[in-house]
């Protein structure tokens, strides 16, 4: 089954090239820094460089490692989360080769049936042969990878509930006629949404770590270099994505760096309670928020080689971690109560 990934003949708009929406792009290198962040939501009107954004992120991602052939992209260094096929093989003695590749950014498109989302048991093979067939689908080419929903808000319920189930558990299990199949399935979660078209269910508001409001480029400076630049990429695709090659080669290693020194940073227990503090002031239900706050002052410090998460993280963290998770006050207030009681 034919999966679309942003690999192409022509390149694609070169992700050091899109002008301005600073707070997106750094959405989305935290969520690359850490997985675990759990995705981000992007949100904004028609023509903000929401889409563009993400496909073009697939030039600047790192390398992973992979078991040759495998449809699950299992990781070889994990013996507990091989997929049943590789665990058979390794159980067998074999030595599992590896190649290395980049992240994957997978598209599911809003017109996908769930059988296509989640893949399909060949009842057929398993009634004459009395084994399983899966053919695999969109959740497993994501996995380790990222996910991308344009217009995420418009998704089909029954898609839904499987993205819930299957970020909930790190798996997806396909049943049929009493006969089941698992395989592991983690990804990172990016939506985008125009807000004017409906709103997203909260289920699946709440499993998005992350949240940027984009809106157009008012500053006349930056909207003409949009069009410029935009020009001289539909004139030109190589020669284009060459002026700003060295600019991508020097963010994959700013990311690859910061993926390695993630686990140097430190929070010590003031910043802790200031990040509860917003939290509590926030009005934000449960201790998701909290962890996610973390976690992303963690990973905004690594992107900026700091060792040491301070305030300043935190504000960065609780501006792209509460706003869609706030019950009562603005944002804006929550941030200047909580930097009066810090300070």
């Amino acid at each position: 089954m034919h999966h679309q990934t942003f690999i192409a003949d022509r390149p694609g708009f070169p992700f050091s090239a899109i002008v301005g929406q600073d707070k997106l792009k750094m959405g989305l290198f935290l969520n690359v820094i850490n997985p675990t962040i759990s995705g981000l939501l992007i949100r904004g009107e028609k023509g903000t460089a929401k889409s563009t954004a993400v496909r073009a992120l697939a030039d600047i991602l790192p390398s992973i490692e992979v078991v040759k052939g495998c449809p699950f992209q299992c990781d070889p260094n994990a013996q507990a989360s091989l997929c049943f096929q590789c665990q058979s093989r390794a159980t067998m003695g074999e030595k599992l080769e590896s190649v290395k590749r980049k992240v994957k950014v997978v598209e599911l498109p809003l017109s996908a049936t769930e059988d296509r989302v989640v893949g399909t048991l060949n009842m057929e093979h398993a009634l004459k042969h009395g084994e399983k067939k899966f053919e695999p689908g969109i959740l497993a080419a994501a996995h380790r990878g990222i996910l991308y929903i344009d217009e995420v808000n418009l998704l089909d319920d029954h898609v839904v509930d499987v993205l819930l189930d299957c970020a909930a558990m790190g798996v997806n299990t396909v049943e049929r006629e009493g006969i089941s199949f698992s395989h592991p399935a983690k990804f990172t979660l990016v939506g985008t949404m125009n807000p004017e078209e409906g709103e997203l269910r909260p289920q699946l508001q709440d499993r998005f770590g992350l949240c940027v409001q984009v809106e157009g480029i008012t500053d006349p400076h930056q909207r003409v270099a949009i069009v410029k630049r935009r020009a001289a990429f539909e004139a030109d695709p190589f020669g284009f994505t060459k002026q700003f090659e060295a600019e991508s080669v020097q963010l994959s290693q700013q990311i690859d760096a910061a993926i390695h020194n993630y686990g140097d940073v430190v929070a010590d227990d003031d910043i802790l309670f200031d990040i509860a503090r917003l939290a509590i002031e926030a009005g934000v239900d449960g201790h998701r928020s909290d962890i996610v706050m973390l976690k992303t002052a963690k990973a905004v410090a690594a992107f900026h080689n700091r060792k040491q998460v301070s305030m300043d993280e935190v504000a960065e963290a609780a501006s792209l971690v509460l706003p869609h998770r706030m019950r009562r006050l603005p944002f804006d207030d929550v941030l200047n109560m909580g930097s009066k009681k810090v300070g």
